[in-house]
This record gives structure tokens, sequence and C-alpha cells, in this order.
């Protein structure tokens, strides 16, 4: 006679509910990428983890448009919706580049409810820059 085999309990049984929904944080970073084509925002728990992220492009702006404060300020909004939802109350905000969307994506994130532990600008600054190209001879 053969024994009956017992089931070993798996982690499927124990919880149904999602991980991300259950993920709670309540500080983090937003980095916001602005160059002249598209603007990048970036929402990072404070070990620098991704937790959301959008850009012109996924938001269904195309060409030039991606480049616009309009662009920044739709994506801006969507990248933080779902980190409020997730209970972040406080954040840094990390801008980097020359874009039009630097001003109103930080326009946007203050309106969010976020409070602002501090704003940075990260842009990279050559100290020498690069070696000039040779003196043109006619």
């Amino acid at each position: 006679m053969a024994k009956a085999i017992r089931k070993i309990s798996s982690r499927r049984n124990g919880r149904i509910s999602s991980r991300k929904g259950a993920h709670r944080i309540p500080k983090g970073v937003i980095h916001v990428q602005a160059s002249f084509n598209n603007t990048i925002v970036t929402v990072t728990d404070v070990r620098g983890r991704v937790v959301s992220w959008s850009s012109a492009g996924t938001s269904g702006f195309k060409g030039t448009r991606r480049g616009t404060p309009f662009a920044a300020q739709t994506i801006t909004t969507n990248a933080i919706h779902t980190v409020v939802d997730q209970g972040m109350q406080r954040a840094k905000v990390m801008i980097k580049g020359p874009g039009l969307g630097r001003d109103t994506s930080l326009r946007a994130i203050y309106r969010s409810g976020i409070l602002l532990t501090f704003v940075r600008d990260v842009t990279p600054m050559p100290h020498n820059g690069y070696r000039p190209p040779k003196k043109r001879r006619v």
C-alpha cells in the first residue's frame, strides 16, 4: 500500500495579494532628465531601485512634441501618480539636462502634493572640455 504524498505548501498558497500594492514607499528620489528632444522622469526609492518611470514617447507624444513643456508636465504627473498611491510623501529631486521640460516638471512635482526635501541640478559640466578641431587653412 503506497502512502499518500503530502504536498509541501508553496508561496502561492499563502499570499494572494500583489507585491506592488503591498510595498510602501514614504521617501524617494525623483530623477528628471530633460534633453531638447525628450524628457524622462524616473522615481526611485532611497536605495535607488526604480519604482516608476515615464517618458514623452511612452505617453503618446511623437516627434518634436516630445520636447515640449506640456509633454514634460504630463509625463511627470503620470510617473508621480502611481507613487503617491503607494504612499510617497517626501522626495528629493535631481534635474539633469538643458531641455524645456525642466521647470515644468518641477512645477508638476510641487503640485502633486509631495513635500520636496531638496532640489539639485546634476547636469554634467565639463571642467576642461574636449580638444577643439584643428584650425582651418584656406
